[in-house]
């Protein structure tokens, strides 16, 4: 696992260059599969407005004009010179840009947050937290709520039209190819249907069991491309070039007027894939994607593009709207070669979007922004390949459904670049905020940033609606029908979380339990399953008053997101109290980023009692220390509230945690560790780097556990009654709950509570699916949510 974390963490600067040739390597199979398929339709989706051709080439030439300045202009400036740039330690995204955000600005509405979990290794801040200087756009971004709202919906979009483009690319890679072979109608849409189904079937052996075939596919489809372009360039037209002058471009919006503005949806086509360098950041560097884009890819599309134009200007009469295609401009003698090879492309550039959807969606779960689902770990060694059982056949249904319904590429390709230019609209957004508020760089220069880059995806953006009834409108449609199905969840989550904050109960009632008549302590582990960081929740007081039992050990259980992309295994558990030690009972805190695979239950019930037992003896040894010190005595019920992070070394600070609704201090212990990119051990040497720099008040000085304080009476007696009950089994106690609004409520709130969430909740996993319960040791408590 320290070896998954290692490469979520790897710093550009300690990769050799050795290091770096592989990774650029591999990432052309990940990475630019969807990209370098574009010019397979991009100029018959151009062409297929109603624009009259000249013997002047002015139209074939303006085309090739706009998309030369395109790939320069959006992927190669854009992306690998700015873009990327906005990693969250080392990952990318439209996840990772809003997690920098709300780690900079206070615009989070995620629940629970805490100020401990500020001390994250993987929490890094761009610049000093001791700045107390605020620009005027991040205090009025954190005092507007609603500008935190607008905010989680531009990246809710975002998502959603990932998806939709997940739905869109296999379904339009199929129909070329099989359009290609010119097989008759009836056969086309059968075939495409065969292969959307055999490529989503083999979904659950994982891209790691296939992923070495992708990369030389698509080099030798890079390669085989700029070999075609070149061949068509010195053959037909060797002046070509000419065409990359940007004056072609007024020209042919001048001569062309509404149909030429409306062909920009088809020009846009060709940075179809340039968000996945963003957004399979994690799985390389900065530097590999740069040197792969850079050096292989940008070239090879660009000779491709400039071949197909090089052709078709002097091949007048293919110059018709069913004509002007990507293989018509192959010679006859490689042309099978070249399907064959094309088709092999396509399915990796499929298979690329597929897999950035099942991340997308594992993301949005831990935002609370989607229902639960399974998701699989496919690769032991890989961090973030996963499978998404309900994703991989509801995308298989809606890609068979689209091909049936659109049959030709048009519409297809009208549908594909209204998502794929909204989303880079979204990532324009989001990185104009990361310069002012995470690299803290003038508002002015933010502001040209957005105005440049947004204008020119702007420009794009207006040709893809004006398309709307052609096809444009389902990327829209799915994401209405993808967003209200987040907001309904979000929105009634955070209900629920705040009603069950409202009525927790205090720790007095939880210690008075042992005093009533008829209360029973059953030997085992009780995990009491709960959204809050503090306090008992009610699914608990409504358990023992309906079953007047519970377990010699209880621990409350808080399974929470963090807004960093991954949260190391020293660093996962914080262990405390609640009530004093004679009462056994303790709260774990799960800390998980939003792109970690939540671990299986043997594992999780393993690392949790050695975490119980390592915070036990911390805890002794402490209180043993105090006594020996004879320094000032922590109160009783302070000391039963402390908070501590269980690492190698046991360094405790003090940390008033603000949201906590207690008025007790935190303690928590710090581990250190190595940050190299191939690694990930932890060092627990006291002089050991990746320590960070804490100005803290320590209550003990670096002070390890002491056989005396392991050996004392009252430590050995807990760590006994922790070892019992460990052997007599644990029981997973969850809420099942039950969502009703108040009387009175307002009908759009009926609808989307009442009927949109309990439907979303009965049909899809419930939290002891998503948290891998056995269901032999679940307990599920009834409880009803009045919001």
């Amino acid at each position: 696992m320290d070896l998954e974390f290692g490469r979520g963490m790897r710093s550009p600067q300690r990769d050799s260059w050795k290091t770096t040739l592989l990774l650029a390597y591999q990432s052309l199979g990940v990475v630019y599969g969807d990209l370098s398929i574009s010019p397979l339709y991009v100029f018959k989706s151009t062409f297929a407005e109603d624009i009259q051709h000249s013997e002047t080439n002015e139209e074939i030439f303006g085309v090739l004009s706009f998309v030369f300045w395109t790939l320069t202009l959006i992927p190669l400036i854009k992306y690998v010179s700015i873009v990327l740039r906005a990693d969250d330690n080392g990952e990318g995204g439209t996840f990772a840009l809003y997690s920098l955000i709300c780690r900079h600005a206070n615009v989070s509405l995620l629940p629970n947050r805490q100020i401990a979990d500020e001390e994250l290794s993987t929490y890094k801040l761009e610049c000093s937290s001791e700045r107390t200087d605020k620009s005027c756009i991040k205090v009025w971004l954190e005092k507007h709520k609603k500008l935190h709202t607008a905010l989680l919906i531009m990246v809710l979009i975002g998502t959603c039209m990932v998806i939709g483009d997940g739905v869109l690319t296999p379904a339009i890679s199929g129909l070329e190819f099989s359009l290609s072979k010119d097989h008759r109608e009836y056969a086309v849409i059968p075939i495409t249907c065969v292969i959307l189904a055999f490529l989503f079937a083999l979904q659950h052996y994982g891209t790691h069991r296939v992923g070495f075939l992708f990369a030389p596919i698509v080099l030798a489809w890079l390669i085989c491309m700029s070999a075609l372009g070149l061949y068509n360039i010195i053959h037909w037209n060797p002046h070509v070039y000419q065409a990359l002058n940007p004056c072609y471009m007024f020209k042919f919006l001048k001569k062309t007027r509404k149909y030429g503005w409306m062909s920009l949806g088809g020009i846009l086509l060709c940075m179809t894939g340039s968000e996945a360098m963003f957004a399979d950041l994690g799985h390389f560097s900065y530097s590999a994607i740069q040197l792969a884009f850079t050096s292989l890819v940008y070239p090879a599309l660009i000779l491709a593009y400039m071949g197909q134009a090089a052709y078709l200007s002097k091949h007048h009469d293919f110059y018709s709207n069913s004509q002007v295609g990507f293989y018509i401009a192959v010679p006859d003698k490689v042309r099978w070669p070249v399907l064959v090879l094309a088709i092999l492309a396509s399915v990796v550039g499929s298979q690329a979007i597929i897999s950035g959807t099942f991340s997308i969606i594992n993301q949005s779960q831990s935002l609370s922004c989607f229902p639960r689902v399974k998701v699989v770990h496919t690769s032991d060694k890989i961090h973030g390949q996963i499978y998404i059982p309900e994703i991989n056949w509801l995308l298989m249904i809606l890609c068979i459904a689209v091909t049936v319904g659109f049959r030709d590429t048009k519409h297809m390709g009208n549908a594909s670049g209204l998502a794929v230019i909204t989303v880079m609209l979204v990532t324009t957004c989001l990185t104009s905020l990361v310069i002012m508020l995470c690299w803290r760089r003038p508002p002015v220069l933010a502001l040209c940033f957005l105005l440049f880059f947004g204008s020119v995806e702007a420009l794009y953006f207006s040709a893809s609606l004006i398309k709307f009834l052609e096809g444009a409108w389902l990327p829209i449609l799915l994401a209405l029908f993808l967003m209200a199905v987040m907001l309904v969840w979000h929105y009634t989550t955070i209900k629920k979380y705040e009603f069950d904050l409202h009525n927790k109960v205090t720790l007095e009632w939880l210690l008075a339990l042992g005093d009533k008549l008829g209360m029973v302590r059953v030997p085992g582990i009780g995990l009491v399953y709960t959204d809050l960081t503090s306090g008992v929740p009610a699914n608990f007081s409504r358990f023992v008053t309906n079953l007047p039992a519970f377990h010699q050990v209880l621990v409350f259980v808080c399974v929470k997101s963090v807004p960093v992309p991954y949260v190391f295994p020293a660093e996962r558990y914080l262990i405390g109290r609640v009530g004093p030690p004679g009462h056994r009972s303790y709260r774990c805190i799960v800390r998980y980023g939003y792109r970690d695979v939540h671990q299986d239950v043997d594992s999780f019930e393993t690392e949790l009692v050695e975490s119980l037992a390592t915070f036990i003896k911390l805890d002794a040894s402490y209180r043993c220390s105090d006594a020996s010190g004879g320094g000032d005595h922590e109160p009783e019920e302070g000391r039963g509230a402390r908070l501590a992070v269980i690492g190698s070394s046991h360094a405790s600070y003090d940390i008033q945690d603000s949201v906590q609704h207690s008025s007790a201090a935190s303690v928590e212990t710090t581990t250190t560790r190595r940050r190299s990119g191939g690694g990930g051990d932890d060092d627990g040497s006291p002089g050991g780097g990746g320590v960070r720099a804490k100005q803290v008040r320590f209550f003990i000085d670096n002070h390890v556990a002491s056989p005396e304080a392991a050996d004392s009476k009252q430590g050995a007696e807990e760590l006994e009654a922790l070892a019992a009950a460990r052997d007599a089994g644990t029981a997973f106690i969850l809420g099942h709950s039950h969502v009703q609004c108040k009387p009175g409520s307002s009908l759009l709130k009926r609808l989307a509570v009442d009927v949109g969430y309990n439907f979303l909740r009965r049909n899809c996993r419930g939290p002891d699916v998503a948290l891998r319960v056995p269901p032999a040791s679940l307990l599920e408590v009834g409880m009803v949510y009045v919001l």
